[in-house]
């Protein structure tokens, strides 16, 4: 994107870039934003996830002390990290990466071109003729978009929760249960059938909601509030402070329905694909209070923060920076 003073005024938008609330974003062709979108978030993932395996190890270590005889005892993200490292090997920090990847191939893009898509159809034009993003509608289009992902990735989310959880269950004395993504999904399909594969897909749908709300829509927004506030255009240090913004308003806005993703998707099932332990996202949110306390909602957020930060402080910087080498406008 040229920041250049007469690219802005050609614009008429002043020296400055767009007022508060405008998106200048020009509709970017599929192919293009999705092989952006890819890149950006693998290249997020390699200091991410290992706060997202930390973070599911944390959510399911209160299950596993309610359905075992033997105390389980809650850990923080570094002894979680450290005790990962010392009983499975520092490799099993990125366990289950494969399915990550296969997740973004799927959900990101999508959830960022329903995004750009809906973003375009709901900018307004005020009394003065200039186009207006409003939070409620930036909020929608974010909630929209990440749900409407979701419904067609949450298999991919359903593998990459139990490839995860894989080590844990081999110390604990339990039989493999999955090596890859493939055999994964096989195995989720004939064990449920297609029911099987969206298992979780009702917590997960808000989960995804949530945090592209707090990630993508937060993001859009604080960015163009920031260059207002600071007079400046969209520049590195804009970005990194939307970025941060947006990861925490994500973490603190999805963590209760991630503890309940997390829980509903590791759990086993019988010979029809149901779960054993809850039976639905209802059940098991009201099972965690009762059994282990309001707080259980919030357990692995720090982790969770952590990894939304940085990860979005990567994936939005980088983004940004392949569209601006491309010639696009600043997302």
């Amino acid at each position: 994107m040229d920041n250049s003073e007469d690219v802005w005024k050609v614009r008429g938008l002043g020296p400055y870039g767009p007022p508060l609330n405008v998106s200048t974003n020009t509709k970017t062709p599929f192919a293009e934003l999705y092989v952006s979108v890819l890149l950006a978030a693998c290249s997020a993932e390699t200091i991410g996830y290992p706060f997202d395996v930390c973070k599911t190890r944390m959510h399911i270590q209160g299950e596993i002390a309610s359905k075992t005889d033997t105390p389980v005892k809650y850990r923080g993200m570094v002894a979680t990290a450290m005790g990962i490292i010392r009983e499975e090997g520092i490799h099993k920090l990125y366990g289950g990466i494969s399915a990550m990847v296969f997740r973004h191939m799927v959900f990101t893009g999508l959830k960022m071109y329903l995004y750009d898509h809906l973003r375009e159809k709901m900018i307004i034009i005020d009394k003065d003729g200039k186009p207006q993003l409003t939070f409620l509608r930036g909020a929608a289009c974010g909630m929209m978009a990440g749900a409407g992902a979701n419904m067609v990735s949450s298999p991919t989310d359903l593998v990459k929760v139990q490839m995860q959880m894989e080590g844990k269950r081999r110390l604990m004395g339990k039989p493999p249960r999955i090596h890859n993504v493939f055999q994964a999904l096989q195995l989720i399909y004939a064990n449920g059938g297609i029911p099987g594969l969206w298992r979780g897909t009702v917590p997960n749908c808000t989960r995804a909601a949530l945090v592209t709300l707090g990630d993508v829509a937060c993001y859009d927004q604080t960015k163009r509030r920031l260059m207002v506030l600071m007079d400046s255009p969209d520049n590195r240090l804009i970005q990194f402070m939307s970025a941060m913004t947006a990861g925490f308003a994500g973490a603190v806005l999805c963590t209760p329905a991630d503890v309940v993703k997390s829980r509903i998707m590791n759990q086993p099932t019988d010979e029809k694909g149901r779960g054993l332990h809850y039976k639905g996202m209802i059940d098991c949110f009201s099972k965690l209070v009762r059994e282990e306390g309001v707080t259980a909602m919030y357990k692995g957020f720090l982790p969770f923060w952590l990894r939304v930060g940085p990860w979005a402080m990567v994936f939005w910087t980088t983004f940004e920076q392949i569209r601006r080498f491309r010639g696009d406008e600043g997302y």
